[in-house]
């Protein structure tokens, strides 16, 4: 089943036995474990009925008295196990899976990692969600493409529109952690107008890029090895260091290049290869037909700097990440003085990049 698959059959009130959620992706375990906690039983209810336990705390047997309990003045009861991949006898309850309790909704939140199916408690989890008693969800994580998808149906199931470009630039900002993403969509709809649409610029507003230059701009002039804008935007920063946190900015640069430094050894120079081998759509979403302009940086970026000048930009990322934080950085009199140093340390970044 997939979530929307779960979460409508849990609407619905067909409530299983038995909830495994497993896989790397948190945040579906937490909704789902989330909708359970919340909606199963009346407030009324929970008093008796609820039960929330911690993998690390708990045992087996914890598990097995709280899961074979009736409700009391209730049709179901609920225990939930959160981070239930720290149950370290897990193992013993495949009794259990075997014949779960009907009034029982018992939930594992097993995070961060997938279930090894083909180990015995996998097998008997499989045997039970063939039967009927169990739903096993692994949620995965999304490539770093499918994520400006991932945050328009997400908001689609807001009645929110975006941008297309305002997302592919909110998944560049954000990364692929589907919680954060999540999280920081939720302050944006916040400030959102009634019947307005979320762009780019609205992103650069409350998510800390410069409404001026953003890192992806800084990015792109790096890629083109353009030094006239890269100056342009390090002296922006300077006047205005709190828009570009030099460890935010090294960051980015550090992953943005450690994916071009990979492609500069493909032996098949073709852009469909470049694109699978990073993970980025070879294609933009707002024009049909046009290259994405996140893939052509990197195409850029390949074809501006050799491979060992690639692996030179990526030690002066670290060496400048670590002294953005005070690393064999001198202090300014008895104080240092943070925003004015990352400020002059950009700027003596960006001329070292443009220069290996």
């Amino acid at each position: 089943m997939t979530y929307k698959q779960i979460i409508d059959s849990l609407k619905k009130g067909n409530a299983a036995p038995v909830y495994f959620l497993h896989g790397e992706e948190d945040h579906y375990i937490d909704e789902v474990s989330k909708y359970i906690e919340n909606n199963i039983l009346t407030e009324d209810e929970k008093s008796f009925n609820m039960t929330i336990m911690y993998g690390k705390d708990s045992d087996f047997k914890h598990v097995l008295d709280a899961a074979r309990r009736y409700p009391v003045m209730a049709s179901k009861q609920v225990v939930i196990i959160k981070e239930a991949q720290d149950l370290k006898t897990i193992d013993n309850l495949e009794p259990y899976l075997e014949n779960p309790l009907e009034s029982t909704v018992l939930v594992f939140a097993h995070k961060h990692k997938t279930l090894d199916k083909r180990k015995k408690f996998g097998k008997t989890l499989d045997k039970a969600e063939k039967a009927g008693k169990a739903v096993v969800f692994e949620s995965k994580k999304l490539y770093e493409n499918e994520i400006p998808d991932w945050i328009m149906d997400y908001l689609k199931d807001k009645n929110v529109r975006i941008d297309p470009d305002a997302a592919q630039l909110l998944a560049e900002y954000l990364g692929n952690d589907l919680s954060k993403i999540a999280n920081e969509l939720g302050k944006l709809l916040i400030s959102l107008p009634k019947g307005n649409s979320i762009s780019r610029e609205l992103i650069q507003l409350n998510i800390g890029a410069s409404k001026d230059y953003d890192v992806f701009e800084l990015q792109a002039a790096l890629a083109d090895r353009n030094a006239v804008k890269s100056y342009k935007i390090a002296q922006y920063y300077m006047a205005n260091p709190k828009s570009g946190p030099l460890p935010m900015v090294t960051g980015i640069l550090y992953g943005f290049f450690s994916k071009a430094y990979v492609c500069a050894f493909l032996a098949n120079k073709y852009d469909e290869t470049y694109a699978k081998a990073l993970g980025q759509k070879l294609y933009g979403p707002s024009k049909p037909g046009s290259m994405s302009k996140r893939y052509l940086d990197y195409r850029n970026a390949t074809k501006n700097y050799s491979y060992i000048q690639l692996e030179k930009i990526l030690m002066l990322l670290k060496e400048y990440d670590l002294r953005s934080k005070g690393v064999g950085l001198p202090f300014v009199g008895d104080e240092f003085n943070e925003a004015t140093e990352n400020g002059e340390l950009l700027r003596e970044m960006v001329i070292k990049i443009l220069g290996v």
